[in-house]
């Protein structure tokens, strides 16, 4: 029996890639390929006056040291987007070129490009590169940056201000603050992170005369294709894009970076295949870091504790360039998702982006989703804390109820479906919320301070878009699916052949999937977003669709029968009323590529995952060290493909939550130098560090908007970690006295909070 949507079914991938035998950019190895090396600037700020190249130049099997000035005839690094300043003028575009010229802006900008016959011969050579650099001054926090006397990084960028962004009417929103019978305010560092996938980034490039070929790492590879083609400046079809296994992304991955540029360039020039891959000391400086910003969240609520407005206020971190996505997070997709469950009448977002001399930032896993839910849980906690009542009546109070469901929400959002109260009582019996007074008096038994967060969350997928869904049945008896998203460690393959498999009857051992070979694609909008299951799953069973009524006229064919009397069940096409029927895999055979469809669906628009999530920690007070020790969650994630790995989706998704909220924090000195740029300095969660397990319930609501009703799952774990956890933190503190508390709670952080509060 095929197994079919809703089973859990393990990863089809596991067993190779488990066994050695995925196939990574690293293991790729092309005949006669020289090696590139990077030389980064070792400042974060400063007037680039050479770089000299000639002894590097000459030592043994180098080939070639470009410069900016080799790469001046190729396109900038542009950013995808459109928005506006809150004046109506365009945002800022600041020129990034792949290598630096006349200043560098960060510590690991690019500066030199050194090929050679080995890696080691290219990475001494690199080392013989003299970079001459008049130091300036450095930035590093947003807030900072946009200090009257600042350090400007760009002449064109005034104050360093790349975005001045504004949603809502604020007019109204202050009149409501007047007339509010209660404000609550709260201001958060939501930190950097270094996002340290398992695999670093690396590439080969070959070119044959006519045409680039790419291999690396992606989230999609036809929209890296066309990002390449327009930077060299070539058609689109003069450049084929691969990607093979990829070992974590979570959105850094997604887009060119300037080693590509460097690696095209010298394939052409040198006509021959050039490698690159990073080293973890690089990745820590090149590959974009995630989250930093600083905001300040505000809640006005009536005297029934109802809320009347919101407004979010503070500063985002792009870094030293503006990268693809790198405006969003902390802008629009907090307009998108800060109003979360509730009801909240008027909302106002105000953010500036700011330039500063550090790594670029991009999309994280979740990229402005989990911290806008961050802002309203903290809020709602804290003021009910200020207002004396119950924190879970208050979001009883304001949460959309099914009856408001269509509901258009201040962000000019219309929520399709949801169940929230459901869930959220759902969630506090999964959490045994009613036995946290004895399980705290326990821990106060043993020196314990027990806390209980509570987090709701509802996030908005992916912008609306297309995707494409091919369907082909090959000569040796298989059936491939070809999608334009990608897998980066996801496990797409059984879940979109479930889909496949319940749509046609085709044997799921049968399936295989192609994601990574921009040839075979006619559209692809990537995986991000959590948008695959919805968008690449639906567009896979769209076409088959397509492929059924184009069976129904061979079958009608075959079985000399009318089309219209030929129907479709369980992999055969059967005369209506009859037993005379031809199977779909033999019907294939008999008509080589004649089923085989390249569907592109039309515009998906997003969906609404949600739920709550209820998590418990332990605070030893004499260390400041803090274990999660209970953690429970139900999610609306829509029609579930495969519970088994939604549940490793959630997982993932917590742990990274856990980490940044206990001890991920990517930070800088005055000068610009990153002091966490080592496994030795930056702390990831460890099994060790998870002790509890990580339960989690589904409580399906379909979407309404797209063929298969499913949600998306990918960042829901991130988005309720960081508000339940964090929420944990502070009500463990608050007998303390302490009612907010910034990430990262580290132990010495933790600790010193508690030493201030027992002097004072």
């Amino acid at each position: 029996m095929n197994p079919r949507i809703g089973d859990s079914v393990p990863r089809t991938e596991d067993p190779s890639l488990l066994s050695g035998k995925g196939r990574y950019t690293d293991d790729v190895n092309e005949p006669g390929q020289a090696y590139a090396w990077m030389v980064r600037s070792q400042h974060a700020h400063g007037v680039l006056k050479a770089v000299l190249v000639d002894a590097a130049r000459s030592m043994p099997g180098v080939l070639a040291v470009y410069t900016a000035a080799d790469l001046a005839a190729y396109g900038p690094h542009k950013c995808a987007l459109d928005f506006k300043m809150r004046d109506g003028s365009p945002m800022k575009r600041p020129v990034r070129k792949s290598l630096a010229s006349g200043k560098v802006r960060y510590v690991g900008d690019p500066v030199a490009c050194v090929v050679a016959k080995t890696a080691v011969q290219a990475k001494d050579a690199a080392e013989a590169v003299e970079v001459d650099i008049d130091p300036l001054p450095a930035v590093t926090l947003p807030s900072q940056a946009a200090k009257p006397g600042a350090p400007q990084l760009y002449d064109d960028v005034p104050g360093n201000v790349q975005l001045d962004f504004l949603w809502g009417e604020p007019d109204k929103v202050a009149e409501a603050f007047s007339r509010a019978a209660h404000v609550t305010k709260l201001s958060f560092r939501n930190t950097r992170v270094v996002v340290a996938a398992m695999e670093p980034r690396s590439a080969v490039c070959k070119y044959d005369g006519e045409r680039f070929t790419l291999i690396c790492q992606s989230q999609g590879v036809f929209a890296l294709r066309n990002q390449l083609a327009d930077m060299l400046g070539v058609p689109q079809e003069k450049v084929k894009l691969v990607t093979p296994n990829v070992g974590g992304s979570f959105g850094m991955k997604a887009s060119i970076y300037p080693e590509y540029v460097c690696l095209a360039h010298a394939a052409r020039e040198l006509k021959r295949p050039v490698k690159w891959t990073d080293e973890r000391s690089g990745s820590f400086l090149s590959d974009q870091h995630g989250r930093d910003h600083e905001m300040t969240a505000e809640v006005a609520l009536d005297k029934d504790a109802r809320f009347l407005a919101l407004r979010v206020s503070g500063y985002g971190n792009v870094g030293a360039w503006v990268g693809t996505v790198a405006p969003q997070p902390a802008s629009m997709n907090v307009v998108r998702n800060v109003c979360g469950v509730y009801k909240i009448p008027l909302l106002e977002v105000s953010t500036k982006i700011m330039l500063t001399n550090t790594t670029p930032v991009s999309a994280y896993r979740g990229a402005g989703r989990p911290e806008a839910n961050y802002y309203v849980e903290r809020l709602c906690d804290e003021a009910a804390r200020e207002l004396g009542i119950d924190r879970l009546e208050i979001r009883r109070r304001n949460h959309v109820k099914p009856a408001d469901i269509p509901y258009k929400n201040a962000a000019a959002m219309t929520v399709d479906s949801g169940d929230f109260a459901g869930i959220f009582e759902k969630a506090l019996a999964a959490g045994d919320v009613k036995g946290f007074a004895e399980r705290k008096a326990q821990s106060k038994a043993r020196g314990k301070l027990r806390g209980l967060g509570i987090g709701s969350y509802m996030e908005v997928t992916a912008p609306p878009n297309k995707e494409m869904g091919g369907i082909r049945f090959e000569n040796h008896g298989g059936v491939t699916m070809i999608s334009g998203t990608l897998d980066y460690g996801q496990g797409h393959a059984a879940p979109f052949a479930q889909v496949l498999s319940q749509n046609l009857g085709v044997p799921f051992d049968k399936i295989r999937l192609l994601q990574g070979d921009s040839d075979e694609i006619v559209f692809g909008a990537g995986t991000g977003g959590s948008r695959s299951a919805m968008m690449g799953g639906g567009a896979i069973a769209q076409a088959a669709k397509v492929v059924i009524e184009k069976g129904k006229e061979l079958a009608a064919e075959a079985l000399e029968a009318a089309a219209a009397d030929i129907e479709f069940r369980d992999g055969r096409f059967r005369i209506a009323g009859t037993d005379r029927a031809i199977d779909i895999m033999d019907l294939a055979r008999k008509h080589p590529g004649k089923l085989d469809v390249k569907h592109v669906t039309e515009v998906v628009p997003s969906a609404f995952p949600n739920g709550c999530h209820v998590c418990e920690v332990e605070i030893d007070p004499d260390t400041g060290k803090i274990e999660v020790v209970r953690y429970h969650s139900v999610n609306d994630f829509g029609t579930v493909l495969n519970p088994l790995l939604v549940e490793g989706q959630v997982h993932g998704g917590v742990v990274q939550g856990i980490g940044q909220c206990l001890m991920e924090d990517a930070r800088y000195d005055e000068s610009g130098q990153l002091l966490t740029g080592s496994f030795m300095d930056y702390a990831l969660p460890r099994a060790e560090d998870i002790k509890a397990s990580i339960h989690w319930q589904s409580h399906p609501v379909p979407a309404t908007t797209n063929p298969l009703g499913s949600k998306g799952c990918g960042e829901a774990g991130c988005a309720g970690a960081l508000t339940s956890v964090m929420n944990a933190i502070v009500d463990a503190l608050r007998s303390l006295g302490i009612n907010h508390f910034d990430m990262p709670a580290s132990p010495p952080r933790v600790w010193a909070a508690i030493r201030a509060t027992s002097r004072s």
